[in-house]
């Protein structure tokens, strides 16, 4: 249910629509380890009032739809306190691209040479986006707690990025090398 609580840790901040926490948290910045579209979103917010964990207001507009602003109740941040507290299973690691190198000896060495190149282009992209987003270095965050745990995750996908491209660079070293199979 870890949709709910990253709702609920974003509405802790402050409220916000659901349109809001689409576009100005998700869409920015919780996508790059948990996305959720907008339906996903409006579900969730509609569970979350169920179990009395939000509560919302109407604000009105003139000549625009009104807009549903949701909060953190009571419940709710007790809710989050308690998930944020507990200890989570470790997600199994799926990726679809070791599959083609685990059974890459039936390619010939361009071939798994170009499906190398292309996944070294996109982390090297997911790489060069993470380092767009305005988070100060945490040497110049001190008593931050807020931006400091938010740095600290952006600084695991930093990590996991430059690892996989410095894999990625051994492997097609090592595939240079390699005797090719017959064509």
């Amino acid at each position: 249910m870890s949709l709910a609580h990253a709702i609920l840790g974003l509405l802790q901040i402050e409220p916000m629509t659901g349109y809001d926490l689409k576009t100005q948290c998700f869409d920015t910045s919780i996508r790059y380890f948990w996305p959720a579209d907008q339906a996903q979103i409006y579900r969730t917010l509609d569970k979350m009032a169920e179990d009395g964990w939000v509560d919302n207001t109407i604000e009105v507009q003139e000549g625009r739809p009104n807009r549903k602003v949701y909060s953190v109740t009571d419940a709710g941040r007790a809710e989050l306190h308690r998930w944020l507290t507990l200890e989570h299973p470790h997600p199994p690691y799926r990726d679809a691209f070791l599959i083609q190198v685990f059974f890459g000896g039936q390619l010939r060495n361009n071939e798994i040479f170009a499906q190398f190149q292309k996944q070294l282009a996109h982390h090297q992209a997911l790489l060069a986006e993470y380092q767009t987003v305005p988070l100060p270095p945490l040497e110049e965050l001190h008593d931050e707690r807020d931006l400091t745990m938010e740095r600290l995750t952006l600084e695991l996908g930093f990590r996991i990025q430059q690892a996989y491209i410095d894999w990625l660079n051994l492997a097609m070293e090592t595939v240079k090398n390699l005797p090719d199979i017959p064509s």
